[in-house]
């Protein structure tokens, strides 16, 4: 079993971010827009109407799986394991923002509120986001995060354990193992420069405990 750190490996330099000079902005200019960051099953299901979308990444924070699910990948009984952003000063969680103009905005705000807030526990977040293409202009974007004080929140535990959970829990959206998969698979789209050494040890351990292969029923290709 891999350790449990709260340190992701960093970005090369090339794609370092902004000088402080640099200020993030909204909608990248449009007063009208808003752009929204995914790092979870939003990376491949935004389910909302957007303008643009851009795979980057954000500094400062980890991923984790260390939220509860009772509805889109568990139940009441079997809650899942999906995931949240953990605070690290070290940390980079790679993702895709969306941009929302216009009638949009108030379309997806409204959406992801009863799919991230009411049905997932997540509180929202200002996240400075840089896009993979251009990391020296960032974007103020809105992130959904899980935090202790939700009842969902379920906290560390080593991978083997996420694993075991992972492989016993389905609900409404599908099978925990696809959503974990699909964020694998989204990372490796990313290139080498994208890590999540939680993300990996969790899949390792997957492997080992079902040797067999699964495939998705789409494949995944990136927004």
């Amino acid at each position: 079993m891999k350790q449990e750190s709260a340190s992701q490996s960093t970005p090369p330099p090339s794609l370092s971010p902004a000088p402080s000079s640099a200020q993030p902005s909204w909608g990248g200019g449009d007063p009208q827009a808003l752009w929204i960051f995914g790092y979870g099953s939003l990376v491949w299901k935004p389910d909302f109407a957007y303008s643009d979308s851009r795979v980057g990444f954000v500094r400062g924070y980890s991923r984790r799986f260390w939220q509860g699910d009772t509805f889109h990948r568990g139940s009441d009984k079997m809650p899942g394991r999906v995931v949240t952003l953990l605070e690290d000063r070290e940390g980079c969680t790679w993702g895709v923002a969306y941009q929302v103009r216009g009638e949009q905005v108030n379309e997806a705000l409204k959406y992801l509120n009863v799919r991230e807030a009411v049905l997932g526990g997540y509180d929202t977040k200002e996240v400075t986001f840089y896009p993979q293409d251009t990391p020296d202009q960032p974007l103020t974007a809105l992130a959904y995060v899980a935090t202790p004080q939700n009842p969902g929140y379920l906290g560390p535990a080593p991978e083997e354990v996420i694993a075991t959970q992972i492989l016993a829990c389905r609900g409404f959206s599908g099978h925990n193992l696809e959503y974990l998969l699909r964020l694998a698979d989204f990372m490796q789209l990313c290139g080498p420069q994208a890590q999540d050494e939680h993300l990996e040890a969790i899949v390792d351990a997957v492997g080992t405990l079902l040797p067999c292969s699964y495939l998705p029923e789409q494949p995944l290709a990136l927004t």
